[in-house]
């Protein structure tokens, strides 16, 4: 059977999706790939009538499902439209089902996906083979936040509509949180740095050579409570593996919910490698711990991933081993552009590029 990926852009109000599907669209066309791109449903609704902020709950309710069917119909239809091309294909979809449930109550969602037979865990965890977060304008790139390239934007270029803009861009954070694949792109001075870590992360879904980069890493200490962190717990087994080849199997934990994904990193040459991802059943997972690396100890630590002025964080309190031990680790912070340390931060010792606090060899026994 093809293998076709299918991908979401998603992120809070103004965060640059429409430019960056003209970039995707010219670059992997570029490469041989038929891409298709599913339209913003919401948008397409809004402009035919439909009002989002109705406080009409019979007319939200039946507006915000028939929001999903479409979302799910058109889908499912380009899915097997690309069955037939002859050339590899690549879905790229503006929003995807789970950006629905941003917008209303959890207990009005469980309604709508059970009605049209579905479930969040269905549409998060199984649909998707990579989410694509792009962080709004709104938090930490303000002067290029504007509501002039969408007419439906309620969330207007004043104060407070950049506050709700910011609470949405982390709402949809949230909705997403547990896809194996979620990655946040920040906001850049230069917004084509931005673009080019959309591409970056595309290419790697489709499975193509990418260059080795080092995010920005350090050990801290944290001063104070860090606001609208997502919390999750995270055990880490590195199993045995040929060399020049990294497999870690990952137990990523949350709100009692559990996602198991199996990573393959291949160096090809000096300067370029192949990553590899698949989401595994737990059967599948309690079966490859059978292959765990002797020389090598589980990772247990907990992760409090959050964004700060527009730059993405995740930060790894170590349970085992290495216990109390803090990093601090960027996303796609370009090279020669500043961190935004948040001030709840304390930077002890910049380890970036240092191979000692990778967590590969942070695991190594004695």
């Amino acid at each position: 059977m093809k293998d076709i990926k299918r991908i979401v852009l998603t992120g809070g109000p103004c965060a640059g999706k429409t430019t960056a599907l003209v970039r995707v669209i010219e670059h992997f066309s570029s490469l041989g790939y038929k891409v298709f791109t599913i339209p913003e449903v919401p948008t397409m609704f809004t402009q035919s009538g439909m009002d989002y902020l109705t406080k009409n709950r019979d007319f939200f309710y039946e507006g915000e499902k028939a929001t999903l069917e479409i979302q799910l119909a058109l889908e499912d239809k380009f899915m097997r439209m690309a069955e037939t091309c002859e050339e590899p294909c690549v879905i790229v979809c503006d929003r995807g089902a789970m950006d629905i449930s941003a917008y209303m109550k959890p207990e009005m969602w469980e309604e709508i996906t059970h009605a049209v037979g579905t479930s969040t865990t269905e549409l998060r965890d199984h649909r998707y083979d990579a989410v694509l977060h792009l962080v709004s304008a709104a938090d930490g790139a303000e002067q290029f936040y504007t509501t002039s390239n969408n007419a439906s934007r309620n969330e207007k270029a004043d104060e407070e509509g950049l506050q709700i803009a910011r609470m949405l861009d982390k709402k949809v954070i949230e909705a997403w949180t547990g896809h194996s694949h979620l990655r946040v792109i920040n906001n850049h001075e230069d917004f084509d740095a931005k673009i080019n870590r959309v591409l970056k992360e595309i290419s790697n879904v489709l499975g193509l050579p990418q260059p080795i980069e080092e995010e920005r890493k350090y050990l801290v200490e944290v001063t104070d409570e860090i606001p609208y962190a997502i919390e999750s717990d995270i055990t880490q087994t590195y199993l045995v593996a040929e060399p020049g080849c990294e497999v870690r199997l990952r137990r990523h934990g949350w709100n009692g919910k559990f996602v198991n994904v199996h990573t393959t990193k291949k160096r090809i040459s000096d300067k370029e490698q192949l990553e590899t991802e698949r989401q595994v059943s737990n059967n599948l997972y309690q079966s490859l711990l059978q292959q765990a690396d002797p020389y090598r100890l589980t990772i247990h630590k907990i992760r409090k991933s959050f964004i700060w002025k527009g730059q993405f964080f995740e930060l790894d309190s170590f349970i085992s081993p290495h216990p109390g031990m803090m990093i601090l680790e960027t996303k796609g912070i370009t090279e020669g552009e500043d961190v935004r340390f948040p001030d709840f931060i304390r930077v002890i010792k910049d380890i970036t590029g240092d191979s000692s606090y990778y967590n590969y060899n942070l695991a190594l026994r004695g």
